[in-house]
């Protein structure tokens, strides 16, 4: 077995890990979407580019986070 291995698998969980955030926002945005937001509802697009950028904001931290450790 290579020295690389354990490094290939840690990147794999920190990629993991750090997508988390993003992912979490993505089924808030589908779940508000599918069931409380109507065609009518007021500022929905920025909303909607709120919740993905926040998360996807939070996903890249935390992967900072966890690569400079």
């Amino acid at each position: 077995m290579s020295d690389s291995s354990p490094l290939a698998l840690r990147q794999v969980v920190f990629g993991a890990l750090s997508a988390i955030p993003w992912i979490v926002s993505m089924y808030a945005f589908y779940w508000l979407d599918a069931h409380a937001w109507t065609i009518d509802t007021p500022h929905r697009g920025k909303l909607s580019v709120m919740i993905l950028g926040a998360g996807m904001l939070l996903s890249l931290l935390l992967y900072s986070v966890l690569r400079k450790r």
